[in-house]
């Protein structure tokens, strides 16, 4: 009888957890089903169209647009530059992302206050430009895979601090970036969080922002993203486009290396 018992506990256990295993499965499925039917009329195409419109206008004290802005490929190019970014940029003499060189550009070519726009909050007045910018830009590289450098002195150096960031703890409750997303199969609600020490794939990680939240009606870039995670931690935000989320830009690019970006995307 006892043996019995035990095999029936065993059985059922078995059973319990291939139910558990199948309604994770469903759920799954279920959200990407979802992503899918709200992709088809993503609201970041309306960014994409300010953002493009914003790169040939003419603004600021110098009446200029930023079609002369070099972001890794020469002035003006603009298809494939996202997928290189954060890299190295000689005139500066740093390492560089996206926004960080978007701020550069607009005060060399416009001659706008960039320590003011880097001031602004997300979501207000320079900034949304900025978003919107960072937006077509990402767009123009969808499909395109990954391809940070690493051949600079100052590249390696950035990818070396992105990782020490990236493990390190701290806060009230002894978190890191790794807490989240430092192992495979972890989730928090319905929300998977993918290993960003290796390759997550196509489309995951630094391959999907930018990205509009549904949950809030917000496109975000990267900075945000970033700045966001450090929020969760209980740190405090660092500074917009700071050589601390540049290093966890390079980290991650770096680590996407090979992954197709499908820029913007669209998020919970």
């Amino acid at each position: 009888m006892r043996k019995t018992s035990f095999i029936s506990v065993l059985a059922l256990g078995c059973l319990a957890s291939t139910a558990a295993i199948a309604q994770k499965s469903a759920a799954v499925q279920s959200i990407e089903e979802y992503r899918a039917m709200l992709a088809d009329g993503n609201p970041a195409e309306l960014f994409e169209a300010k953002g493009e419109d914003l790169w040939k206008q003419k603004r600021g004290p110098k009446n200029a647009s930023l079609e002369q802005c070099d972001l890794g490929k020469g002035p003006g190019v603009v298809k494939g530059v996202f997928v290189e970014l954060p890299r190295y940029f000689a005139d500066t003499k740093k390492v560089q992302d996206l926004e960080s060189r978007l701020l550069t550009c607009m005060e060399t070519l416009q001659g706008l206050d960039v320590a003011e726009i880097a001031k602004t909050p997300f979501g207000k007045g320079e900034q949304n430009n900025m978003t919107a910018l960072a937006t077509w830009i990402s767009a123009e590289s969808k499909g395109i895979k990954f391809n940070l450098s690493q051949k600079h002195v100052q590249e390696k150096t950035s990818y070396e601090v992105g990782k020490r960031l990236f493990f390190q703890r701290g806060g009230p409750h002894d978190f890191s970036c790794s807490s989240c997303h430092g192992q495979d199969n972890f989730r928090i609600r319905l929300q998977d969080l993918p290993n960003l020490t290796k390759n997550p794939g196509d489309g995951v990680g630094v391959a999907a922002w930018p990205a509009y939240r549904v949950s809030n009606g917000q496109m975000w870039g990267m900075q945000q993203r970033l700045n966001d995670c450090y929020r969760q931690q209980r740190f405090p935000y660092p500074g917009f486009a700071s050589d601390a989320t540049i290093a966890l830009g390079v980290y991650l690019g770096v680590n996407s290396q090979g992954s197709a970006s499908i820029a913007p995307a669209i998020k919970r």
